[in-house]
């Protein structure tokens, strides 16, 4: 049984998904009764977690990460959504309804994670929950809604006003409209002011991607998209193409000339091979390679940029003041219970989710 400590009362151990050891979540998760609820260093609070998020990061770094460098055992995942347990002197107090993550190196060094009952935390990893938005609603906003924004905030392909709306009559392309990083894409452009948004997905995920607020549609099953685009240019060109996909496959990039305005920016969120064959390592390097190449000797002239999410406080309290104005919402494909995580984990790594497969920490969670 769970002892108790004095302070706020808190358990000095809890329930929490444990990574033991490397490979996949089947392999490398236990389920521990007994792991300490730590205690927030200066800077930090303590979260009470009553849903985290799945990414895709944390099941691949699960299965390529030796634990010599992973630091394990510890906490999996990254994204939560739950309520102050030990405000630590902070502007936050007791019982504030909070949404976060910690930032996947992070995780490394302190060795935290989403999936357990209590988390330390930066404050500067923390915003706000708006009351309206359920903690397995906004669990998975964080790390692939701050990717989002920081991609069209802050790779610089596209105009801003002081006020922090877009400069009119600017247009946007969402390779991957369904995807947790595109979802989110969407929504943030449309809120900042984007005049015309078009995205890319399958036909079956075709009504969800509008609803999300793309003003056109293109379905990759089809025909490849930059074949597509290139018969059909948007009257003007875009100014950002945000790949939430992260192909291997160099062509969206280098035919980008015949939709990409002049000034505007290719950014992916890096790329993601869907397997380690031989096809997919050559597009990889095919891909890295076409981003280098002099455009005097017949490279892309187009900006080509790979975001890294580098969490800034400020970015999470905006989307946490959209999420308060419900311009943007919580996409989320299913919730799953604390005990089967290994369920949710199945659905992930299916990918056939249409956006964050979440986990419900406390059973009384909405």
């Amino acid at each position: 049984m769970a002892t108790t400590s004095d302070k706020h009362a808190l358990p000095s151990t809890q329930r929490a998904w444990i990574m033991e050891r490397r490979g996949a979540p089947d392999k490398a998760l236990q389920l521990r009764e007994d792991w300490p609820v730590p205690k927030p260093m200066a800077g930090e609070v303590l979260v009470r977690v009553e849903a985290a998020a799945l990414n895709p990061v944390g099941y691949k770094f699960m299965g390529l990460l030796p634990n010599f460098i992973a630091r394990r055992p510890l906490p999996a995942e990254y994204d939560f959504a739950g309520t102050i347990a030990d405000a630590n002197g902070s502007k936050y107090k007791e019982g504030d309804s909070v949404f976060g993550f910690v930032e996947v190196l992070q995780s490394i060094k302190t060795r935290q994670g989403a999936l357990c009952q209590y988390v330390r935390v930066a404050t500067t990893h923390i915003a706000p929950r708006p009351a309206h938005v359920p903690p397995t609603g906004a669990a998975g906003i964080s790390l692939a809604g701050e990717t989002a924004y920081q991609v069209l905030l802050r790779s610089g392909g596209l105009a801003w006003r002081a006020d922090g709306s877009l400069e009119p009559d600017q247009s946007i392309f969402v390779n991957g409209g369904s995807s947790s990083v595109g979802a989110f894409a969407i929504q943030i452009a449309k809120a900042k002011g984007a005049a015309h948004v078009v995205a890319s997905g399958s036909e079956k995920n075709a009504e969800m991607i509008r609803g999300l607020g793309a003003d056109e549609f293109i379905d990759y099953r089809k025909k490849p998209v930059h074949e597509q685009l290139a018969e059909h240019p948007p009257s003007r060109k875009f100014q950002i193409i945000v790949d939430a996909v992260g192909q291997t496959d160099p062509a969206l990039y280098t035919h980008s000339k015949a939709y990409l305005a002049p000034g505007g920016v290719y950014v992916t969120t890096g790329y993601h091979p869907r397997g380690m064959n031989m096809q997919e390592i050559t597009l990889t390097v095919k891909h890295a390679a076409a981003t280098i190449w002099p455009r005097l000797l017949g490279g892309t002239p187009r900006k080509h940029m790979v975001m890294a999410l580098k969490n800034r406080e400020e970015d999470l309290m905006d989307m946490g003041e959209m999420l308060a104005a419900s311009t943007l919402k919580p996409v989320v494909d299913s919730v799953f219970a604390f005990e089967d995580v290994l369920k949710a984990y199945e659905k992930i790594m299916s990918n056939r989710a249409k956006g964050k497969v979440v986990v419900r920490v406390d059973p009384g969670a909405e």
